[in-house]
């Protein structure tokens, strides 16, 4: 007879990326962004 271990029959769905993938890709999108806006919008000299 199967084992009727209710833990057995739900097991959790891994998300398909890690946490350290999904921050680093975060952080990178976000620096590119930040590296454009400085690209368009550079700063004035002071004088």
């Amino acid at each position: 007879m199967a084992d009727k271990s209710p833990h057995d029959n739900h097991s959790a769905k891994k998300s398909g990326k890690a946490v350290k993938v999904k921050r680093s890709e975060h952080k990178e999108k976000q620096r590119a962004a930040t590296e454009m806006e400085r690209l368009m919008h550079p700063r004035r000299a002071r004088t």
